[in-house]
């Protein structure tokens, strides 16, 4: 197999209510891009946010008397750290300035996603999409690709490092389950599962430069089974979580 990983660029600041299928589109044809159904488009989900006006004005939010106590020890703002607080279903951990949550997707992260990168004015921030999956599927449907992939960039337990993840999946499985096969000595498989969306978010961050303003990459050469998909597979259940 052989992977090509290409990153879009052109395309402009997106603002609440722009139609992102059609600036992704214009902005494959000025390069010369293909979107059929043998493409993964992989896009940062900052932009999804933007365009769904999952934009935080800060001014507007009150902190509460636990923001205010963990701005106090951390230095932060409080009306962002209510806001993350607001964007959780539970605090995961509180500690040296950092602030990990869970999400009401069941997605474990700092800030819970909430982020003021990349966004215009001092007082803003975009929050996770609502439903990232239904994200995907308009977008996949929108631009006739064969999957849609929406991306965040999480840290990682024990690992120094940031990493794309996927967020949001549609048109292809998340997960490639390989328990049962055999490797090459014959051995049976019986816990090797491969993270097929988040390996795929993970490559393409490597052209999706946020400086540069690539929210978008297409990927070709990738051969994958068709089917839904969605990325709340890639939560493990709490029953199986050994570190819950």
């Amino acid at each position: 197999m052989e992977l090509r990983i290409t990153g879009l660029t052109g395309l402009p600041e997106i603002r609440a209510g722009d139609d992102l299928a059609a600036l992704i589109r214009a902005a494959a044809a000025r390069a010369g891009l293909a979107l059929d159904a043998r493409t993964v488009v992989v896009v940062a989900q900052k932009i999804v946010s933007k365009a769904e006006g999952a934009v935080v004005d800060l001014a507007d939010i009150t902190p509460s008397a636990l923001a205010r106590t963990w701005a106090a020890q951390s230095g932060k703002d409080p009306r962002l750290i209510e806001l993350v607080l607001r964007e959780s279903v539970r605090v995961v951990k509180m500690d040296r300035g950092v602030l990990i949550t869970e999400t009401r997707l069941g997605h474990v992260a700092a800030n819970a996603g909430v982020d003021q990168s990349n966004v215009p004015g001092t007082d803003r921030a975009t929050v996770l999409p609502a439903d990232p999956d239904g994200s995907a599927r308009r977008l996949r449907d929108a631009l006739g690709c064969g999957a849609v992939i929406l991306s965040d960039t999480f840290g990682r337990p024990w690992r120094e490092g940031l990493v794309n993840v996927a967020i949001g999946v549609a048109g292809l499985g998340p997960l490639a389950d390989l328990r049962g096969t055999r490797d090459r000595d014959g051995r049976t498989l019986g816990a090797t599962i491969v993270a097929i969306a988040d390996e795929l978010a993970c490559a393409a961050g490597l052209v999706m430069r946020k400086a540069e303003g690539v929210p978008v990459a297409l990927v070709s050469g990738f051969e994958w089974r068709a089917e839904e998909g969605s990325a709340r597979a890639l939560i493990r259940p709490p029953e199986r979580d050994l570190f819950r």
